[in-house]
């Protein structure tokens, strides 16, 4: 019972904690007060960095799924309508958490890592010293630039997963694309995409949120930076699956299938 109540307890303290960070970020931003040069620079290296990362995770999703879905529709007989399934999969369910769960590795852990050796190496302490805020040097950047580039990443992903799709169905499984194609445009509508764009941004909150308060959190020189870095990508990810499910289940009350 003390090791349960110390995690409830520990759980709820890190809650308030990303509570008042979210709330101070926000503070910035309702003030206008963001760093526009970094933020650029945290756009560059959060969406221009993970290019190669999202095409091939979109693309191969993408073609991994197709083939699963022609495998059972060869059995109803309805191989020429795998466009729509794929397509409203893509853009509402594996797109999101994936291009989410990699950004998580590839980006949140070097938000993590970098702030905590900031703050093991006492630049963090430096900052408050010149009386600079750490949460609107460090934080908000990274939080603008994620928001920004997180839905944009996971368009991109939508977008590779399909052409994948199509070239698998269409020149591997010799669908015709015409009927592709109509199934694609008959059960894929605007909601789907929206659908996948809140999620995105929802997303990047989670994972620059995570990140940044572990990083800050950090201590214990090197090791610390080793274990608040494992902790923000652990931690990100388990959020980001559990906050998939409930947003599934909010978004569909408002964008159902079909319109």
């Amino acid at each position: 019972m003390t090791i349960l109540g110390r995690a409830v307890l520990n759980f709820l303290a890190s809650l308030g904690q990303l509570g008042a960070l979210l709330c101070e970020t926000l503070g910035f931003l309702v003030r206008g007060r963001v760093r526009l040069r970094l933020t650029c620079r945290q756009i560059v290296n959060i969406g221009f960095g993970s290019q190669a990362v999202v095409i091939v995770t979109g693309a191969f999703t993408g073609a991994v799924f197709t083939a699963q879905t022609y495998y059972l529709a060869t059995q109803l007989d309805l191989e020429s309508g795998i466009g729509g399934p794929v397509s409203i999969a893509m853009c509402r369910e594996l797109a999101p958490v994936l291009v989410g769960l990699m950004i998580t590795g590839r980006v949140g852990a070097a938000m993590a890592a970098e702030i905590g050796t900031m703050k093991v190496t006492e630049q963090i302490d430096a900052l408050r010293a010149m009386g600079v805020s750490p949460t609107g040097y460090l934080v908000v950047p990274r939080f603008v630039a994620i928001m920004i580039s997180t839905p944009l990443l996971i368009a991109e992903a939508i977008v590779f997963g399909i052409v994948a799709s199509y070239i698998i169905a269409v020149f591997m499984y010799d669908i015709p694309g015409a009927w592709f194609l109509d199934h694609l445009n008959a059960h894929t509508d605007l909601y789907d995409i929206a659908f996948g764009m809140i999620k995105g941004l929802i997303f990047g909150i989670i994972i620059c949120l995570i990140s940044c308060h572990r990083g800050l959190a950090a201590d214990n020189g090197a090791v610390g930076v080793g274990n608040s870095t494992t902790k923000a990508v652990v931690i990100a990810s388990l959020a980001i699956l559990i906050c998939n499910f409930f947003l599934t289940i909010l978004l569909s009350n408002f964008f159902p299938l079909g319109g």
